[in-house]
């Protein structure tokens, strides 16, 4: 493809083979791979480098100095996600061979200097502050919100709406709606603010902090989570206690 479309800045090297919408704004100094697709309404800063078998949907927008992908990589970004400047997704060397993908959902804002590994999948509305580093095959479901300068280490799954302290270090899964900090981190209680923003009735949030106690506080109670994880009626109580009886807890 040409780079000498208007929006297209001339300095930037787009490889044959790209897929670029006419509509896409791409700064100076880019450099876009022969197996990379851009959709429509995406802006690219200056110095972006994309790699790889790469998927970038419809309004994405991608800041200066970041780096996603390697010449192995399989990544695919969700609409209206920001990565914000000198993020490196998929852009480290691993020594994986039987997973080079990397899946990032809808809507997610990812700050500076934040580094994703290979396997990482991330859910739809997460928020990854300034220099987090998720390792190999870490997922995050979705609403998560991590801290600046933390860390998630290798093949650990964090729940749905569970919110990570600053400098925390996470070497365990850790269950939805939950509030996390520390090094390493510890489940200091249920993100009550998050749970009242997702829950249509609000005399969920009682049930759901009676079911913490049995399960999380005083140990942790995997047979008893998935007793209740199979019998109760409330989706969120089920997700919760699932989530815990299948987990590294």
């Amino acid at each position: 493809m040409s780079n000498e479309i208007s929006n297209i800045h001339p300095s930037t090297i787009i490889e044959d083979g790209a897929k670029v919408a006419d509509d896409v704004i791409i700064g100076p100094f880019c450099s876009v791979g022969k197996d990379v697709e851009i959709k429509s309404g995406c802006r690219l800063e200056s110095n972006v480098i994309l790699k790889g078998s790469l998927v970038i949907e419809e309004d994405v927008k991608i800041f200066s100095f970041t780096t996603i992908g390697n010449e192995d990589s399989d990544i695919r970004i969700g609409t209206k996600t920001h990565v914000r400047e000198f993020s490196q997704i998929g852009a480290q060397d691993s020594d994986q061979t039987d997973n080079n993908k990397i899946s990032i959902g809808s809507n997610n804002f990812i700050m500076g200097y934040v580094q994703l590994h290979i396997g990482v999948e991330l859910g739809d509305f997460c928020i990854l502050t300034n220099a987090v580093k998720l390792y190999e095959n870490v997922k995050c479901e979705e609403r998560v919100i991590v801290g600046g300068l933390s860390s998630i280490e290798a093949n650990n799954t964090i729940g749905t709406g569970v919110m990570i302290g600053g400098a925390s270090v996470i070497n365990t899964d850790i269950p939805p709606f939950t509030l996390v900090e520390g090094n390493k981190a510890n489940v200091k209680g249920l993100n009550v603010i998050g749970l009242r923003r997702k829950l249509e009735n609000k005399d969920d949030l009682e049930e759901i902090k009676a079911i913490y106690k049995k399960v999380l506080v005083d140990n942790i109670d995997k047979e008893l989570s998935l007793e209740i994880s199979q019998t109760h009626e409330n989706e969120y109580v089920k997700r919760f206690t699932s989530f815990i009886a299948q987990s590294n807890l």
